[in-house]
Order: C-alpha cells, then structure tokens, then sequence
C-alpha cells in the first residue's frame, strides 16, 4: 500500500534490530518464493531470511560486502546467493510476484496497462564496473534507467556506463519488461526520446511531454 498518515504505523520500523530488516508479514510474502533446500549434498545451515535482510541492509546503506555487522551471515555466502538469485532471474520473479500482489490490493488490473520510463546518471569510481561520461550532465559514471507503473511500482532497472545515450539503453530494459509483463503495453518517457518500436513482447515507446500532462 502507499505510504500515507493513515497507514504509517504500518511501515514503522521501530521495533527491529535495523530499519532494512524484514517484519513477520513481510518475510511471509518472500518465503515461498525462495529456493526449497536441496535434499542432495549438505543441509542447508545458514536462514535465507537472515541472507536476504543482509542484502537488503547492503542496498539501504551503500556498504561494502565486507562491511556486513557480524550479526548477519558471512559475507561470502550472502554474495553467493545475491549473485545465483541475480542470474537465475530469481530476483526478477520475485519483484514481479509483488508487483502483481500490490496491484490487486490497489484495485488495480495485477499486470500493468502502461508504464513510465526515466534515467538517471550518478558519478562512481573505477571500482564496481565500467562507467562513462555523460556530457549532457557533466558527470563521469553510471547511468540507471528505471520503469515503473503509474503507482510508482518498480518493474525493472537497467545500469550502464553514462555514456550510453538514453535511447540506446533504454531499448534493453523495455525488451525485459515487455517480456516479465506481458502484454505490451505504452511507456510514458521524456520528449527528447524517440519514437521506437522494440521486437515483439517488448513496450512500445511513446515519447510524451510531462508538461502537457
């Protein structure tokens, strides 16, 4: 649900150990669509719950992995899992399972009809992966695009070196949505985005002015 004054004692955080940790409610959403242990080779020791609230603290702090408190599991093992879930499209199916749910608790259709498209560019160091300059914003670093429903539900994410022009790394992005939420469906961007029509199960671009809207 958004946030309102009516519903903010439901997103208080007071009562857990950091404000990125899961409460009961929340964690039975993910539950079950996390991997089941494998009943081949060793049992499983270390609670996913535990492994994703280090993940989740990583994201709301911007610390390193070695930087994890030692109340959470090794680090080593919570990279592990982020990088297999990553590469597995765990993490995509889970973001579209919640999407869907968040939907419907709107009144809302559980696949988005239209969605909305921007990007920004942030400066980086050397480390972490490739980074370019973006001569429009005078910054030497990464560039994010972000597509989101029209209730600001995240759909999906894209990063890549800022250099990139926004209509060439916005084209990837909308292909992987279109697919994750089908079927195709308008996507409201920035004017100075062309008009494009990606391949089949993609978004059809629309560029809008926001200042007509």
């Amino acid at each position: 649900m958004p946030w309102t004054e009516i519903t903010r004692e439901q997103y208080r955080r007071d009562e857990l150990r950091y404000a990125s940790d899961m409460t009961d409610a929340e964690w039975a959403l993910i539950r079950r669509l996390l991997p089941r242990a494998n009943r081949r080779g060793r049992p499983r020791k270390t609670e996913l719950r535990r492994v994703v609230e280090a993940i989740l603290y990583i994201v709301s702090t911007g610390c390193q992995w070695r930087a994890l408190p030692l109340e959470f599991p090794p680090y080593s093992t919570v990279q592990g899992y982020f990088y297999t879930w990553r590469d597995t499209g765990r993490w995509q199916r889970i973001v579209s399972v919640l999407v869907q749910r968040a939907r419907k608790k709107l009144g809302r259709r559980p696949k988005p009809t239209a969605a909305v498209i921007d990007s920004q560019s942030a400066p980086t160091t050397q480390a972490g992966g490739p980074r370019g300059y973006d001569a429009g914003k005078r910054i030497y670093g990464r560039k994010r695009h972000i597509v989101t429903d029209t209730n600001g539900l995240l759909l999906g994410v894209h990063v890549h070196p800022a250099n990139v022009q926004d209509c060439h790394g916005a084209v990837p992005l909308l292909k992987n949505v279109g697919m994750n939420f089908p079927p195709a469906a308008p996507c409201l961007c920035r004017p100075d985005l062309p008009r494009k029509s990606t391949p089949r199960g993609a978004l059809r671009l629309w560029s809008m002015d926001y200042r007509d809207r």
